[in-house]
């Protein structure tokens, strides 16, 4: 992930110190003392955001310098994080059961990567617990205003639905919005949310 760390080693966060939009919507579902886990957490900021509002967050991501400024956010927020620096495809996914299991962004992965992270996602959350997924749509492509600029690496919503059939779907959505994350997301973007849960049984 050395491309990640070149990208990670501005002063500044990449994309902005405030938590993704859909994490501030979202997070009325997960209520304090939760375990989550967030998926490639990057710069901390979803991390750091859920942890203030009483999470219990376990991050992993394959930089280490995001992962350094994951630490200062939290400690300059006066907030606690189980952070690890781990490839998104060594991650071990049985380690322990997640209440929560956010993945924001994450579209460096492409299908082949992204079927194993999707099934390691589900396989983390105990039953009954939250998936909650936000990232590029198709036409993002089109927009050049962030992402990996594949095709293939973005969502559907149809794709969310097949590869999650037996959840319970609480929130989806596919829309466009003008973001203002640090300098990686800015600008019109074609947006995917996706909030599901595991059955309890």
């Amino acid at each position: 992930m050395a491309n990640w760390d070149a990208r990670f080693a501005q002063d500044d966060y990449v994309f902005g110190s405030a938590p993704a939009g859909f994490v501030a919507r979202q997070a009325w579902r997960i209520a304090p003392g939760r375990r989550v886990l967030s998926v490639a957490e990057g710069e901390g900021r979803n991390a750091v955001f859920l942890a203030e509002l009483g999470a219990r967050v376990t991050g992993f991501d394959g930089s280490g310098t995001g992962l350094a400024k994951a630490r200062r956010l939290a400690a300059e927020r006066g907030v606690s994080l189980d952070l690890h620096h781990a490839d998104i495809a060594d991650w071990d996914w049985g380690a322990a059961p997640f209440d929560a299991v956010l993945g924001v962004f994450f579209q460096f992965a492409p299908p082949p990567l992204r079927a194993q992270v999707f099934a390691g996602m589900s396989h983390a959350l105990k039953p009954g617990g939250l998936l909650l997924l936000h990232g590029y749509a198709l036409r993002q492509v089109g927009y050049g205003t962030g992402g990996p600029g594949q095709a293939a690496n973005l969502w559907t919503l149809d794709l969310l639905r097949e590869t999650f059939s037996g959840f319970e779907i609480l929130y989806q959505a596919d829309y466009d919005a003008d973001l203002a994350e640090g300098t990686g997301h800015r600008g019109r973007s074609g947006l995917i949310d996706f909030v599901a849960r595991k059955p309890a049984a």
